[in-house]
């Protein structure tokens, strides 16, 4: 069923009520009286926002309710797995709605892939890891932790992930790639890694106690950093995990980062215009307000989830918790722009790429002429070289006839 043919909310009675409990493998149900204004307006703008993800009804069927175990006023998810169904009866706001959806849609115990990876960030949950070669082993495992599982549902979601298919990952969560069965717990907010020892044996036991322990904050996570450069060599700051919050996260500056890496061809492209970039805002004094920096996210851990390179983000003075993620051209200008729109101190700094690459083309003009002059030069003293030369042995020869034919 196309979500987008159907209205963002469907008029759900007790005669279409089982067809729309299956209708899709998720959908929800919201039960309030009729003249409950704020609840139906409520629950409609989460169900425009949310319409392509899930299927939304409503009904205000105080029997309808009661035989599928709600009140008013309540929202109900119904799922083609696990329970069946979630029941959502606290406060109903838009984010309340929002997060319940994103939550209980979950499996107990789902599976981790490209088709699931983006739902499992967008619920805002630590996500726990369990890699296992075969389909068998992950079924066996997750059997054994169906327990845990349960205790920490809505705090911890869980969800097997094939290591055959996409054990590379377990490197991105500082575990070792090649050693299976693994577990590990990724706090999807900060993008913090909480790896779980590969050499002890994964039990109910052993797992239980550390997810325990990481809901109480008892764990530390796993940090995979550079060392902190000694000095700071050329206009852009480097940044590392381990300086990661005194530079990025410095409250009085507007901090615009790439996140780069080595083997990127853009990344290498974007340099030299990231060096100027830099260099222009040293010159101009700005570097109380401004600081333009890079980190190799790929061997170092952020705090952001990062899908591609190169990712620039802006984040603002006195407001780090909302960085702004560039999308425009990586031109000099434009990232001028972006950090004076988008910056608090709003800074800018003057440069003209037109300009500039005029004095280059006219630079490389004046090279290749020096050049070519110094190449003609060259070549006339050659050819004086080689006519000297050809008329010293010239006259050598006649002057070695001449003594021959005294000779004779």
């Amino acid at each position: 069923m196309t979500k987008q043919s159907l209205p963002a909310v469907s008029t759900i009675t007790k005669e279409t009520v089982e067809d729309f409990k299956t209708a899709d493998k998720v959908v929800l149900v919201g039960y309030f009286a009729a003249d409950d204004k704020s609840s139906n307006t409520t629950f409609t703008s989460v169900a425009e926002k949310l319409r392509d993800s899930y299927l939304f009804g409503a009904s205000n069927d105080a029997d309808l309710a009661k035989a599928e175990g709600a009140t008013f006023p309540s929202v109900v998810l119904y799922k083609s797995f696990d329970e069946g169904k979630s029941i959502f009866a606290e406060a109903l706001t838009a984010e309340s709605i929002e997060q319940f959806a994103k939550t209980a849609s979950i499996p107990l115990i789902g599976e981790v892939g490209p088709e699931t990876y983006a739902g499992y960030m967008a619920t805002g949950i630590p996500l726990a890891y369990i890699f296992a070669e075969t389909e068998e082993e992950r079924a066996s495992i997750a059997a054994t932790l169906k327990p845990i599982a349960e205790k920490h549902r809505a705090t911890v979601s869980f969800a097997t992930i094939d290591a055959k298919a996409f054990g590379a990952h377990a490197g991105n969560l500082n575990l070792k790639a090649d050693q299976w069965p693994a577990f590990a717990i990724q706090d999807t907010v900060n993008n913090k890694k909480f790896p779980f020892d590969q050499d002890t044996e994964i039990t109910a036991e052993s797992i239980g106690k550390f997810v325990e322990d990481f809901v109480a904050g008892k764990v530390e996570p796993s940090i995979k950093s550079e060392p902190i450069p000694e000095t700071q060599e050329g206009p852009v700051q480097i940044v590392v995990a381990k300086n990661y919050d005194d530079i990025v996260l410095e409250d009085t500056k507007d901090v615009l980062i790439e996140f780069y890496a080595p083997w990127c061809g853009h990344c290498k492209a974007l340099a030299p215009k990231y060096d100027i970039l830099a260099e222009l805002y040293a010159k101009e004094g700005h570097n109380d307000k401004v600081t333009i920096a890079k980190v190799d996210a790929t061997l170092n851990d952020v705090p952001d989830e990062i899908q591609g390179f190169p990712t620039i983000k802006l984040y603002k003075a006195g407001d780090k918790k909302n960085p702004v993620t560039y999308s425009g051209s990586r031109s000099i200008e434009d990232l001028i722009k972006f950090v004076k729109e988008n910056g608090k101190h709003a800074v800018e700094v003057a440069y003209d790429e037109a300009a500039e690459e005029q004095k280059a083309e006219e630079s490389l003009a004046k090279q290749a002429e020096a050049a070519t002059e110094a190449a003609k030069s060259q070549a006339e003293e050659v050819t004086d070289t080689v006519k000297s030369a050809a008329s010293e042995a010239t006259e050598a020869v006649k002057s070695a006839a001449e003594e021959i034919h005294d000779e004779l």
